[in-house]
């Protein structure tokens, strides 16, 4: 069961972003296992059991990142990361251009919420298309969201503006990806048990959007007939 992360946890990635080598981690490894890996993963079981026992069943799969950067892809990076976060969606090979839930913690901050790490234009293509066929229809999905002050709406956007159907849906048109993010400084929320409930009340409240969403791949390609 998820206690809570520790001040040592904070402590051990400021220390990790400040002494990013392979000797100065191989020393602290199993620090490394007890004060950031272990209650990460603590924290992933316990909001993934909770929230497939409140939301049902949707194929999900929970995954913890990997602290070691790939070394085909350093080209001079450190050779860990010094943030870590979990995931929860259905498998896919391409999980970039898929919807997916996650929390992430770094030295100064974390961060949870709903969204595409890069999301495919074919895809964004298809939300738009979505929206000029059903306008109302997405403007009922987003209402929620003038209603609370945990999540915000961020991603890079067209310079160009593309002309959406109503004024509501105009942030969402002009996408090219996309998250439904809260983010906050460290504190002492972080070190409670409290915090694994407040992820699943946010992941729950975002599960209407991810029910949305995650059809897109099967809408036809709007730029093909």
């Amino acid at each position: 069961m998820f206690e809570g992360f520790s001040p040592r946890t904070i402590d051990f990635m400021w220390n990790l972003r400040f002494n990013n080598r392979k000797p100065w981690f191989e020393e602290h490894k199993e620090e490394y296992r007890r004060v950031l890996l272990r209650p990460m993963r603590e924290l992933e079981y316990e909001v993934f059991e909770r929230l497939a026992g409140q939301c049902g069943d949707r194929g999900f799969i929970h995954k913890t990142a990997r602290i070691y950067r790939d070394a085909r892809r350093l080209h001079g990076s450190d050779p860990y990361r010094d943030h870590l976060w979990f995931s929860i969606a259905r498998p896919s090979e391409e999980w970039t251009s898929t919807p997916v839930f996650w929390f992430e913690l770094e030295p100064e901050s974390w961060s949870y919420g709903l969204g595409y790490y890069q999301a495919k234009p074919v895809t964004m293509s298809k939300l738009r298309s979505r929206i000029d066929k059903a306008p109302k229809q997405f403007e009922k999905l987003i209402a929620p969201l003038e209603k609370q002050e945990e999540f915000v709406l961020e991603g890079p956007e067209y310079v160009r503006k593309k002309t959406a159907p109503t004024p509501k849906t105009e942030k969402w048109y002009n996408m090219k990806s996309f998250s439904l993010i809260h983010s906050q400084a460290n504190g002492t929320e972080l070190f409670s048990p409290e915090l694994a409930g407040r992820l699943v009340r946010g992941f729950e409240f975002l599960m209407p959007f991810y029910d949305y969403f995650a059809t897109l791949d099967a809408d036809p390609d709007p730029q093909i007939g």
